[in-house]
């Protein structure tokens, strides 16, 4: 019996957040809205269950992607990026994530190459199940704690009160659009057009 060869995905595009409807349009699930916003554009939908995780396959600029949302929680996140980018045999720099981040303001962005975790948990997975920090991320500011005191899980596993939806809304289209540059033209293109980007 032949076995059909799994289609080869050159990038592997994740959003980063915490499955369940107790966590949708959370502050630290915009890297799921992120990758949502994404599969829309391209006309699919995040829905088959593999790697750990949910899933779609999609073209962008000639190349083959996968779209990637981890159902394991956020901070085992690299088990799903792991098993997925292993079967596809696709290396850590063609690895795009995106993720919240609580150092930059609201709706703000910025393009990374590669480097540490910065305190984001579903990254330091990441990090550790690839064996490696050389991989893209598109970060998603969603504001800082508003005083220092206050509990760090309980603001990132809160969400964004309305006059913020608009600014959150755009960041995850620019986040789309910097995923797509990153793909097309590399990080420094993308970081130059799009950090620090907001309304």
């Amino acid at each position: 019996m032949l076995f059909s060869k799994a289609p080869a995905c050159g990038w592997l595009v994740v959003g980063l957040g915490n499955p369940g409807l107790n966590y949708a349009r959370t502050r630290h699930n915009v890297g799921f809205r992120a990758v949502d916003a994404l599969a829309e554009k391209l006309g699919v939908k995040i829905d088959r269950a593999r790697f750990r995780g949910l899933t779609a396959q999609a073209s962008a600029g000639g190349e083959k992607l996968l779209l990637l949302k981890p159902q394991t929680f956020m901070n085992l996140s690299g088990e799903a990026v792991r098993d997925a980018a292993s079967f596809y045999k696709i290396p850590p720099e063609r690895v795009i994530v995106l993720s919240d981040d609580v150092s930059l303001d609201v709706g703000t962005l910025r393009v990374r190459p590669k480097g540490s975790a910065g305190g984001q948990n579903g990254l330091k997975n990441i990090i550790y199940h690839l064996g490696s920090e050389d991989f893209p991320r598109v970060k998603i500011g969603v504001g800082k704690k508003p005083r220092p005191d206050y509990d760090l899980a309980a603001w990132v596993l809160g969400r964004f009160p309305e006059e913020d939806q608009k600014a959150i809304d755009k960041a995850c289209e620019d986040a789309v659009s910097a995923a797509a540059c990153i793909i097309e033209s590399g990080c420094a293109a993308a970081a130059q057009k799009f950090n620090g980007k907001r309304i």
